[in-house]
């Protein structure tokens, strides 16, 4: 019988590391704001928007394929590729617009890590967003920092996952309450959440990153070089990951007309299972989030300026690493002087990304529909038509982002 054991357990930890690209990219989209936005939607809307999950979670789908595809196609990374295509200009562009949006999350990653141990201890934020910010920096100096940064995404993801999947277990919604969901409904007053949702779940940011994570995978790995499975595997737990929290909110803080304002009334959608201790789980599935975007975040904005610059932007090149360490530090210096940052800045942070995000998508779709880079690799009809439509959505929600900020 133990061979059995040890050839399951195998299967089960080799399908993980099959799946680390999309995990990654999951840990990072899913960070305190996703979870911030995604408690706000349910406990204000009840189910009325998990619609919008469904949408967003099938375009990022299709657009981080799309990116996979590209770092599986092409020797040349993405940001090189628009180097190539249009000059240096256009991926410098590219490379610091990620970076200064990788800088405006970071802070509310930093606060997250803080608050989460602060609240569990007793103690002050400052120290914890300190410290951690250091353990984060050393990560990246580790000779095998993608397989460390790997494990720990997908330790730190599953934990997330699996308190509110029991909560829902315990205190299931019903049917009807799931089923309120599909009716494609935009109540008033939502619009700014939605936005604020889709430009972090539709994250072009995070699918634009899957094209480097695959290449790196495939140098660190060169024989899991080829697959992509994995890719869709992570933006579907991600899907699901948003669906589960929206739906806890829904059946507990919505019927009790809790609109969280703290990182303690979003623990209350843990109670019906946890109980008293429904805010310490939480705080737990919080640090988990803050650390895993506290880590990716960073990673994502260093490594794409540095590409766009022309280093390279690989792990490996201490350039890179150096960048990485500045967001972090950018993160931590702005947490420790603003503190408890409040969930609207949150919220009005990640809707800050869709003003970027319509340059990153299309450079993704161009690249992914020239058959001189991609080969037989190239958008099929339905994915060129696919895109175009992700894309107006993007364009049309920054449309309304702008005319909600500086003509209303």
């Amino acid at each position: 019988m133990e061979p059995k054991k040890n050839s399951a357990f195998n299967g089960i930890a080799s399908w993980l590391h099959l799946m680390g690209p999309g995990l990654i990219t999951a840990a990072l989209v899913f960070g305190p704001s996703k979870m911030t936005i995604t408690s706000k939607l349910g406990a204000l809307y009840s189910t009325d928007l998990l619609w919008i999950v469904l949408i967003a979670t099938l375009f990022m789908i299709l657009f981080t394929s799309m990116a996979a595809r590209i770092g599986l196609a092409s020797p040349h990374t993405v940001l090189q590729l628009l180097a190539m295509k249009w000059g240096r200009w256009a991926s410098v562009l590219v490379g610091a617009g990620v970076f200064l949006v990788c800088s405006s999350f970071q802070a509310g990653n930093a606060v997250g890590v803080g608050i989460a141990l602060a609240e569990l201890t007793g103690s002050e934020p400052e120290p914890w967003i300190i410290g951690f910010t250091v353990i984060s920096i050393a990560l990246l100096f580790f000779k095998s920092f993608y397989k460390v940064l790997e494990k720990l995404m997908i330790f730190l993801i599953l934990m997330m996952l699996a308190s509110f999947v029991m909560t829902l277990f315990w205190s299931p919604p019903s049917l009807q309450l799931i089923g309120k969901g599909f009716q494609f409904r935009l109540p008033t007053g939502s619009q700014g959440l939605v936005i604020a949702f889709i430009a972090s779940s539709f994250s072009l940011v995070g699918a634009l990153y899957q094209a480097y994570l695959v290449q790196e995978r495939k140098r660190v790995r060169p024989d899991t070089a080829g697959q992509t499975n994995g890719t869709v595997a992570g933006i579907i737990l991600l899907g699901l990951m948003s669906s589960i929290s929206l739906l806890a909110a829904a059946n507990i803080l919505y019927p009790r007309q809790i609109n969280p304002q703290s990182a303690s009334d979003m623990g209350k959608a843990l109670e019906p299972l946890f109980g008293s201790k429904a805010s310490a789980i939480f705080l737990v599935g919080l640090f988990g989030a803050g650390f895993s975007s506290l880590v990716g975040n960073a990673t994502v904005g260093g490594s794409l300026l540095s590409d766009g610059l022309g280093w390279g932007g690989q792990f490996k090149d201490t350039r890179t690493r150096l960048l990485i360490a500045a967001i972090m530090l950018i993160g931590a210096s702005v947490a420790i002087l603003f503190g408890k940052l409040p969930l609207q800045l949150i919220v009005f942070a990640q809707s800050i990304t869709i003003f970027i995000v319509p340059i990153i998508g299309l450079a993704l779709y161009l690249i992914a529909n020239d058959a001189s880079i991609m080969g037989t690799a190239k958008n099929k009809g339905w994915q060129q038509l696919a895109g175009l439509l992700g894309l107006l959505l993007i364009l049309t929600l920054a449309a309304l982002n702008f005319k909600s900020w500086f003509l209303n």
